[in-house]
């Protein structure tokens, strides 16, 4: 890859990305207007940092465990990582208390950036007890799509390890976890479970 393509492709990232103001990121919904699904990146692909929106500063911040920065000790993100705006997760049916979790597929997507995705499907995924779903997507923009699929079963039928590797880097990136694998659920399901967690609308 030559340097100009390279900022070519940055520029087609960013372009196809919208920045918010972190202190209103928690007040977006799940669906923008045109009723695309939402997700905010907190990770980018490729890193190694677990970094979280902390919802009491209002900003991006390096996870911490045991007072110091948490650095992933193993392979990096696969894809990016971040959540479902408006949604969360409540523990009193059984989740974890934060919004839902969501990766999606494609080139390294910088943090804070909001974009639109596809829900292809979803990893279920049971953490020290509590429910922590993973809603696998890909970008909308088919100009950002480095996997191209409708479906789970489409997914499944062109890119039968990716589903697999998923699940292995989940099940093996937090030694320090206690996680079971709950298996997958398909584009429905990965929507019924967004639907579900869907904060009430203020009025």
């Amino acid at each position: 890859m030559t340097f100009l393509s390279f900022i070519i492709g940055t520029t087609l990232i960013l372009s196809s990305c919208s920045q918010v103001d972190s202190s209103s990121i928690y007040n977006l919904p799940a669906f923008n207007k045109s009723g695309n699904l939402q997700a905010v990146i907190e990770i980018p692909a490729g890193t190694n940092k677990k970094i979280e929106f902390d919802t009491q500063s209002k900003t991006f911040q390096i996870d911490q465990r045991d007072g110091k920065d948490r650095v992933i000790q193993y392979l990096s993100y696969p894809a990016n990582y971040g959540f479902v705006p408006g949604t969360f997760s409540d523990p009193q049916k059984g989740g974890d208390g934060d919004a839902l979790d969501i990766l999606i597929i494609c080139e390294a997507i910088p943090t804070s950036k909001v974009i639109e995705v596809i829900p292809l499907g979803m990893f279920k995924l049971l953490d020290e007890g509590e429910l922590d779903y993973k809603i696998i997507a890909i970008p909308k923009d088919q100009a950002l799509q480095t996997v191209k699929a409708t479906s789970f079963a489409e997914l499944n039928k062109k890119y039968s390890n990716l589903p697999e590797l998923i699940a292995i880097w989940f099940m093996n990136y937090d030694t320090g976890n206690n996680q079971e694998s709950l298996g997958w659920g398909d584009e429905i399901e990965a929507m019924k479970e967004i639907n579900s967690q869907l904060k009430p609308v203020s009025k």
